[in-house]
Order: C-alpha cells, then structure tokens, then sequence
C-alpha cells in the first residue's frame, strides 16, 4: 500500500494536492523562500525550484565518524541509529546551522563543510533549530531527563559559531524543550515543553529570553511539536500517546480552540503560500490505534481534512523508527508542499513534492 490520496468532504475548502515528483533515500530540512534544502545521507542539497524543474545540486557534507558513514549508506542502517541531518536553520548571514546527531554543525559561508561548534552532552539532538530575523539562533535540549534534571536553552549572536546558555529551566520544572519557535508579528519566542503534567507547557518569551511567562499548562494537549505561527497566532497540533490528539489554534488574546481531530501525535508542520499542513506519527498507543501516517491540511485553519495516508510498515518500531511523514522548518513562499516519509510501506525515507492547489 503506497500513499493513498484522500478526497475532501465537498462543504471544506477546495485545498487539494497534487504529486509531481519523488526522491529517493532523500530527507528534506528547511525552506529559505523558494529554496529547498534537504540531505541525503550526510550531504546537504538544495534546490532552486522553477516550476516544476527540480534540479538539486550539493552545498556542503558533514563528516561523521567513520561507522556512521557506513550505516548512512542504507535505509535501514540509517534508520536503526538515526542516521543524517535532523534540523537546519538558515542564518541571515548565509550561515547554514544543521543538527547532526550528537552535535549542532555549521556551515560558515564561503566554507566547504559543516564544522561541529557545540557537541551536546545529553541526548542526541534538538528537534528542530530557530533562526530569528535578528540573527539569534535559538536551540532547547532534548533528552530522557528521567531525574527531571535542568534543562537549557542555547543561544548564538555570531552565526552558529558560538553558544552560550541563555535560559534554564530549574529541576522539576520540565522534561526537555519540544520545540522553540519565531513570531514575526509579536516579535517574540514561543516555547514548547513536555511531557506530562504540569511539564506540558507553551510558553512566550522575549527574544533576550529576560523572562518566560506561561500561556497553557498543566494537560496532555498543552503537549505539542508541531506549530505554524500566522498573524491571527498560533496552529499547533497535540503530541501525545495518552489521549485523542487535535489540531489548536491559540489567538493573539490567548483563547483557545479546538479545529479538528487528528488520528495520532504530530511533531511536524509547515506552511505553503496556499495551505497549512500537519502530520502524525505512528507510535504505540492505545488511545492513538492508526497504522497511517496521515497528512492533514487546511486552507483556512478552521477546515482540517486528511489528504494523504501511508501505512507503517512492518520493521520494529524500537529499532527502525516510528512510522513519519517529516515536513519541513523555514519559510515557504512557494506553492508546493514537500514531505519526507519515513517506516511506511512503499515509501521509505522517499521525499514527495506535491502541487498545493
């Protein structure tokens, strides 16, 4: 069973998408306007889109120790140690800022590879980096935190040469940093913690990050990954195991509703010039039974429809990943939604690019 087109109801708006094109063993990262760049293995890519014209060509590789260049080799080598890029930010300076596993790596303009400039003590990666207009780059970590030990955000003002903590949350307060994300209209930060209780929180900051103040707190569906920041505010969609997951909006008075029902958690979202879009993971779950990956989309943010599915396959969730459709950071002033899909059937670690309409 291969991706599986699904019709709107015929009242939604007519968002709808179309696939024309497909790249193998490829991963996509982030969006710098009408540029594309994504990684196949420990390469970054990009590509200038013209219509329909793909033509990607290479930026720069990043090298990681030798075993790894091995396993990246194959998709379920890369799949069972988590292999390649994880996140990138693009810098205004024209720095490229990528997690990596076990280490943030930049590329300094004019340089021909990613330089690691932070390795990380704890866990293996952010999931995802935010670059600001200003030119912070922002990054929370991400690890088990059993104890519920500190947890640190870090900050560059150079580029990604250079980090320092800029903000630490205290012992007990949280499990890790889901996600920190930019806000253009408030010119702020909005911050994303899990995992349960009162650790569950979305938070608003500065962007000297001089104080933290808590919008929603304290339930599973304050848990959230995934989120798309437009002038009416926030789109997020719920991460987690234990209930229903639902796509939100929180406006800019700080109410809160509930759009629509999504079948399981979702970590990512992006935005096209026509449409918003989140996706879920499959993961085991009682209260979240699907073995589809779905892909969800609105053209108003009021109306959520499912577009696409993909069936997970059959490899061991623990050691072979969960079932993904990964959507990319950045901003996107193009029509056309890409999306990598990862441990589903017939579409293992292949990047789609669909014509939003």
């Amino acid at each position: 069973m291969g991706t599986q087109p699904v019709a709107s109801p015929p009242l939604a708006p007519a968002l709808q998408i179309r696939k024309i094109a497909a790249f193998p063993r490829m991963r996509v990262l982030a969006w710098d306007q009408d540029v594309l760049y994504a990684s196949r293995g420990y390469s970054l890519l990009k590509s200038h889109f013209t219509g329909n014209q793909f033509n990607w060509i290479s930026v720069a590789p990043y090298r990681p120790e030798r075993w790894r260049s091995i396993t990246s080799q194959t998709r379920l080598g890369s799949r069972l140690v988590r292999d390649g890029f994880h996140a990138l930010a693009v810098h205004r300076n024209g720095n490229l800022i990528a997690a990596v596993p076990g280490a943030i790596a930049t590329l300094r303009k004019g340089d021909s590879e990613f330089r690691v400039t932070h390795q990380l003590l704890r866990g293996t990666r952010p999931l995802h980096l935010c670059s600001t207009p200003e030119g912070r780059v922002y990054w929370g970590e991400y690890f088990d935190n059993a104890q519920r030990d500190e947890v640190h955000i870090y900050a560059s003002d150079d580029g990604g040469l250079r980090w320092n903590m800029a903000y630490t949350f205290p012992k007990q307060a949280i499990r890790h940093v889901h996600n920190i994300i930019y806000d253009r209209w408030a010119q702020c930060l909005w911050i994303f913690t899990g995992d349960y209780g009162r650790e569950c929180k979305i938070l608003k900051a500065p962007l000297d990050l001089s104080r933290i103040d808590e919008i929603v707190a304290g339930n599973q569906q304050a848990r959230a990954v995934a989120v798309i920041v437009d002038e009416s505010g926030l789109f997020f969609a719920s991460d987690t195991p234990l209930e229903q997951n639902h796509v939100y909006h929180l406006d800019r008075r700080g109410r809160l509703q509930q759009c629509s029902e999504v079948s399981s958690s979702s970590i990512y979202g992006c935005r096209t010039h026509g449409g918003m879009f989140f996706s879920t993971m499959i993961e085991p779950s009682e209260a979240n039974p699907s073995r589809n990956v779905t892909l969800y989309g609105s053209a108003d943010g009021e109306h959520w429809d499912a577009l696409a599915k993909w069936r997970k396959d059959r490899r061991s969730m623990k050691y072979f990943q969960y079932g993904n459709a990964f959507l990319p950071d950045g901003d996107n002033s193009t029509d056309l939604l890409a999306v990598t899909t990862m441990a589903v059937e017939h579409a293992d670690l292949e990047t789609s690019i669909w014509k939003v309409c």
